[in-house]
């Protein structure tokens, strides 16, 4: 009796210990309420496109400055230079669909066309015709797109390690991870914490800068309800329009353009910053050496003197 007594209890501290294992590794989606409380503020507002509620933020006066993020960021990204800039512009920022308070949409269309069908929505609601517009990474991508699409409305335009051509790097793990059945499967309920603080030591050069805050910021962001399916579908949309397409469409741009690069961008690879800048036709490329894939984060100070100097111009 004994004997099976003890076997039971083994058995029932096993359980115990799995049980307590799970939950340290599954994280639960964060609520949309919760989000709201910890990370929008008062210049947080709310509009309704495509069925999505925007989180977006307008604050400042003067000549308008949009700011679109990258992927897996928010608008916090550009908190630093939002505080320099507020004091002469207005700027406008906000999360895109996928990312962010903003979250899904309801058609899983991640695509640049339709990120910048977004983009141009958002601004017709905001009745801004015209304006300077600045992007990191993906929301570089959008922004070149758009000021192909919209040249009238786009005064300048600030490119900081943007996409849209081919890299010779090979694709960052984690969206390795989010197209590879079964992994993305698992991505959907184990998301821990230090996945995310790796993911940033790849986009920082300095990780010594990436604080626990940072971190936490990211992770819960990742965690908000359909955050993380709507990354796997963002991973898997083919934003390649052929290399000959985007060259094509860059070399259109006539608007006067910054291309802010990293050095030490392991994401896209300074080279790409120098293909860009032969291609279009009216850019100059300043290059930061001791930045990664997010300058405008990582060293606000430096792409911000940078970036003035590009409009005052």
């Amino acid at each position: 009796m004994q004997k099976k007594q003890l076997k039971i209890y083994i058995i029932y501290s096993i359980l115990i210990v799995l049980i307590l294992l799970l939950q340290a590794i599954v994280y639960s989606d964060i609520s949309v309420d919760d989000l709201k409380k910890e990370y929008a503020n008062e210049n947080s507002k709310f509009t309704e496109i495509d069925g999505m509620q925007v989180h977006y933020r307008d604050e400042g006066k003067g000549f308008p400055i949009v700011l679109v993020h990258g992927t897996a960021s928010s608008l916090h990204t550009w908190d630093d230079w939002t505080k320099s800039l507020t004091k002469n512009y207005r700027i406008i920022r906000m999360d895109l669909p996928a990312f962010g308070i903003t979250g899904p949409n309801a058609n899983a269309d991640y695509s640049v066309k339709s990120y910048t069908n977004f983009l141009h929505q958002l601004l017709t609601k905001l009745k801004v015709d015209k304006f300077h517009l600045a992007g990191n990474s993906l929301g570089g991508n959008i922004a070149w797109n758009y000021a192909a699409e919209y040249p009238n409305k786009v005064e300048k335009l600030i490119l900081v390690d943007p996409s849209g051509l081919p890299t010779n790097k090979p694709q960052p793990a984690i969206f390795k991870m989010a197209k590879t059945p079964v992994l993305n499967s698992l991505f959907l309920y184990i998301t821990p914490k230090f996945f995310i603080k790796k993911n940033m030591s790849e986009v920082y050069a300095n990780e010594s800068k990436i604080t626990d805050e940072l971190v936490t910021r990211y992770h819960k962001m990742a965690l908000r309800v359909g955050n993380r399916q709507a990354f796997i579908d963002r991973a898997k949309t083919d934003f390649k329009l052929g290399e000959k397409a985007n060259y094509d469409k860059l070399k259109s741009i006539k608007t006067p353009t910054l291309l802010i690069w990293g050095a030490k961008d392991n994401w896209i690879p300074l080279n790409n910053g120098k293909r860009m800048d032969s291609i279009m036709q009216n850019s100059k490329l300043v290059v930061l050496e001791n930045s990664g894939h997010v300058p405008m984060e990582e060293n606000p100070t430096e792409s911000l003197e940078i970036l003035k100097t590009f409009l005052i111009d």
